[in-house]
């Protein structure tokens, strides 16, 4: 029906080119082709400031850019810059670079709450050693992981527990608490006591911590003899440049960064109390702990890339400015949302610098097929957005572009509601969830 004539075939080819030579087309599953409408999956071709264009030669206002990592923007000159000097005195090297003590004492400064560092190349690495080491120092082996939020590692401990098990033993010693029930969790904690070594969480999502949990739980794991580890991959420095912990006053024992840190470029962080994190060094006289080991973990490039994302950050505000952003944005989707009378379907949540929607249908659920027909229409609309996650680079003429679009695709929105279905305004198969048993 609307949009008919939006068409993608050279993505489309492309796309085909990468399912014969990539399982599942992508090398994140969050960025595959079932994640989109049948045939508009754009495959990029190049990327500038807030903008991407793809194989087709269409440029999208972009969001989410990098799964969240972008933040600053496509090719931010600041950390080209670094990238580029860096890259030019060599990357890696067979012992460890003067950059890695200036980018640990850099990210120190930033997080204040840690007194160690260890950086890697992605979130999975930091969370994994995190759990490593929590288990080490606690010598227990259970973990407890916030169930209400939806991905920690790719590794086993956590993967294990989704419906994208297939080739991971089940060991059992996994378990979840629900986020923001202190409660519940002290009685977790209680039925295993002893045997927990560690909580792991994001220390918020879509809502703000409820008053006094991040605390509570900061004194449930000392009571019970457990660490608390805060996965900050997405709330390091979109909350604040010390992370979501800066910004709530809670001191967890170990934390992860990545994402923003390096502004699309491939760093992560492992930090915590010294006296955790020397478990996995050489100035203790306890049992070695296999902490992080990572051949390509601290190359200059990348390290000299997260401390120009610092410098930007602090420099120019932009903790504040996303913020600004995405109230922006957020009050524009919801007024276009009201206009077309399906705000009570299109719904924006979260952070303003973190921002997601949902699609729900006639009745209020959530609708892979409502989602499906409003990407569609946004695609269609110039604007590639599977969240509304800012970067800084956008302008008010993207966000009035990007508010234009959302007004487009309720507008067809309200016809499927009125329809009571959305089907002939889908162009092929719904989108499909991430984590799913079958394909």
């Amino acid at each position: 029906m609307e949009n008919e004539e939006f068409a993608l075939p050279l993505s489309r080819a492309a796309n085909e080119r990468l399912h014969a030579l990539v399982p599942g087309g992508a090398h994140t599953y969050a960025k595959g082709d079932d994640q989109y409408p049948e045939g508009l999956a754009p495959v990029i071709s190049r990327g500038l400031g807030a903008h991407v264009w793809d194989v087709d030669g269409n440029r999208y206002v972009e969001y989410g850019s990098g799964l969240r990592s972008v933040s600053l923007g496509h090719a931010h000159p600041r950390v080209v810059e670094a990238v580029r000097r860096e890259l030019e005195r060599g990357a890696n090297f067979v012992r460890p670079s003067v950059v890695e003590i200036e980018a640990a004492e850099r990210f120190l400064a930033t997080v204040p709450t840690a007194e160690m560092v260890k950086f890697a190349k992605n979130g999975s690495d930091a969370t994994t050693a995190a759990v490593r080491l929590a288990r080490a120092v606690t010598g227990r082996e259970r973990v407890a992981v916030c169930g209400d939020q939806p991905f920690f590692s790719v590794d086993d401990w956590f993967i294990g527990t989704t419906p994208m098990s297939a080739g991971i033993p089940d060991t059992g010693l996994t378990v979840s608490f629900p986020y923001g029930d202190l409660a519940a969790t002290e009685a977790l904690l209680a039925r295993h006591e002893g045997e927990v070594a560690c909580l792991i969480l994001e220390a918020a999502t879509q809502e703000e911590p409820p008053p006094g949990y991040l605390a509570g739980l900061r004194a449930l794991a000392d009571r019970h003899g457990c660490l608390l580890v805060l996965d900050e991959m997405i709330t390091g420095f979109r909350w604040s440049e010390a992370g979501a912990q800066g910004l709530y006053g809670v001191v967890p024992d170990l934390s992860t960064f990545g994402k923003a840190l390096g502004n699309g470029v491939a760093v992560s962080a492992l930090a915590g109390r010294r006296e955790v994190m020397e478990r996995g060094g050489l100035r203790h006289s306890g049992d070695r702990v296999f902490l992080l080991s990572t051949t390509h973990g601290a190359e200059t490039h990348a390290l000299a890339a997260a401390m120009a994302v610092q410098t930007v950050y602090t420099e120019e505000g932009i903790t504040a400015r996303l913020h600004a952003l995405g109230e922006r944005l957020a009050a524009g989707v919801r007024e276009a949302a009201r206009s077309a009378g399906v705000e009570e379907h299109v719904v924006v949540r979260g952070r303003a610098s973190n921002l997601v929607f949902a699609t729900l249908d006639g009745e209020g659920r959530p609708s892979q097929e409502y989602r499906t027909l409003f990407l569609r229409e946004l695609l269609a609309g110039g604007v590639l957005a599977p969240s509304f996650v800012v970067s800084s680079a956008l302008t008010d003429a993207d966000i009035a572009h990007t508010v234009d679009a959302v007004a487009g695709a309720c507008a067809v929105y309200r016809k499927a509601l009125d329809a009571g279905d959305p089907a002939p305004w889908l162009g092929g198969r719904p989108v499909k969830p991430v984590f799913r048993r079958r394909a």
